[in-house]
């Protein structure tokens, strides 16, 4: 089952569970966002950075990363369809209609954007 993936920084050890069942999606802008968040939290709180980031490294070898140019065709839509919400989330609406896959998420600015989305608790009963 493919999944596109906006979820939370626990995900990676629930994605490599899955990995032999399912396959998952992130924008690049999702990737790029986690980095540097990872970085600054991982800073502000006295720990290694340079493992932190090879752990979201290796995530992004588990989850397909997907390049702007595929899914910018994309980006009026879903903007149309999360305006009223969180416009930033449009990438993650983007990959989910070019690839017509439904968002796993536990962010609530996506329910509504006439694309299925999944909670973490629905993905792994689903999963299971």
């Amino acid at each position: 089952m493919p999944i596109s993936l906006c979820a939370p920084s626990w995900a990676g050890a629930f994605v490599n569970c899955y990995e032999d069942v399912a396959s998952f999606y992130s924008p690049d802008v999702c990737f790029a966002d986690a980095r540097r968040y990872l970085e600054k939290e991982l800073q502000e709180r006295g720990r290694d950075t340079a493992t932190g980031l090879a752990a979201l490294d290796n995530l992004s070898g588990t989850v397909q990363v997907v390049d702007r140019a595929l899914y910018g065709d994309f980006e009026q839509l879903a903007r149309e369809r999360i305006e009223i919400r969180d416009p930033d989330d449009w990438p993650e609406v983007a990959m989910a209609l070019l690839l017509d896959l439904p968002i796993w998420t536990e962010d609530q600015d996506l329910f509504g954007s006439g694309v299925a989305t999944w909670t973490t608790d629905r993905v792994e009963l689903f999963l299971r």
